[in-house]
């Protein structure tokens, strides 16, 4: 059968679609904890990407050593949640409500972490090898075959939105977190240890990052810089979604991901003005973003 040229058209079309569906559900994983952080407890952590990183590199050794995927990502999950636990405790804690010291101390705690980790891993790029399950390729209506494992993330995109915004919304835990934002000094007058809370937030955010650099590396790769490039999307995605919204971030990674891969395939020179341009645009007509509260 011969394709005509609006059968080639339409089939791009669904690919960059799907691509950038993908893209957006690692955004929305990675800027998911990265909304946790800025976003509920008000602490700018400039670190964000190097803990995304980290994880991969994590993920990484584990999965090399054990031969399994799966726990690849729990004990980066495990590993970056420590790792972001003793940030808040060390540094963070201390700097309560000082925005100014907290950005200059991650972005400190960044280039150090940046600097070990080409140390010890080089500047070469890395593929985290999947199960052998989900390294196939599926039909898709249009698009044709498509991988697997890229529809995989969309599914676990789905599953870390639905269950953090359940932990939030219906459980006490995510009662204490939100109160504790809005009213601390009352929270702490009813016998809560606030925080205990906070550093807790802080390592299930960070956690998040970790898990979604082994997903990344597996879909995508690992390498230097990739730090930094998901550290201005998770602003970004927050930016427009709005701070502590996380179906503020699923909105803000969908947008954000769509308009850099239309960008990147139909105009590449101007790919990543439209991203910018999103959030000038946000901030022009709703500061807070789009389903974030007004101050």
């Amino acid at each position: 059968m011969i394709e005509t040229l609006a059968d080639i058209n339409w089939r791009l079309f669904a690919i960059v679609t799907l691509n950038g569906l993908t893209l957006a559900s690692l955004y929305f994983i990675v800027a998911s904890g990265f909304s946790l952080i800025f976003g509920l407890m008000r602490v700018v952590n400039m670190a964000h990407g190097s803990l995304y990183l980290l994880g991969a590199y994590v993920g990484f050794e584990v999965s090399e050593a054990t031969g399994s995927w799966i726990v690849g990502i729990l004990a980066a999950g495990l590993v970056v949640a420590a790792a972001g636990a003793a940030l808040q405790v060390s540094i963070l804690s201390w700097m309560q409500g000082q925005d100014l010291r907290q950005a200059l101390a991650t972005i400190g705690v960044s280039i150090v972490a940046a600097d070990l980790m080409l140390a010890q891993w080089g500047g070469s790029a890395y593929q985290i090898a999947l199960p052998d399950a989900v390294s196939t390729f599926v039909p898709v209506p249009v698009a044709g075959r498509y991988a697997m494992a890229r529809l995989m993330l969309i599914g676990f995109a789905l599953v870390i939105g639905i269950a953090l915004w359940l932990i939030l919304n219906r459980t006490r835990i995510g009662m204490l977190i939100r109160a504790g934002v809005d009213d601390r000094r009352m929270l702490e007058a009813m016998g809560v240890n606030v925080p205990l809370v906070f550093v807790g937030v802080f390592a299930i955010g960070a956690g998040l990052a970790g898990m979604a650099g082994v997903v990344g590396g597996s879909v995508l790769s690992v390498s230097p810089g990739e730090d930094a490039r998901y550290l201005l999307s998770s602003l970004i995605v927050v930016i427009v979604g709005g701070m502590g919204s996380i179906p503020g971030a699923a909105i803000g990674a969908l947008l954000v991901a769509m308009a850099e891969t239309y960008g990147l395939a139909y105009t590449p020179t101007y790919g990543i003005v439209y991203t910018f341009a999103i959030m000038v645009a946000v901030l022009a007509v709703r500061p807070q973003g789009l389903l974030g509260r007004a101050a």
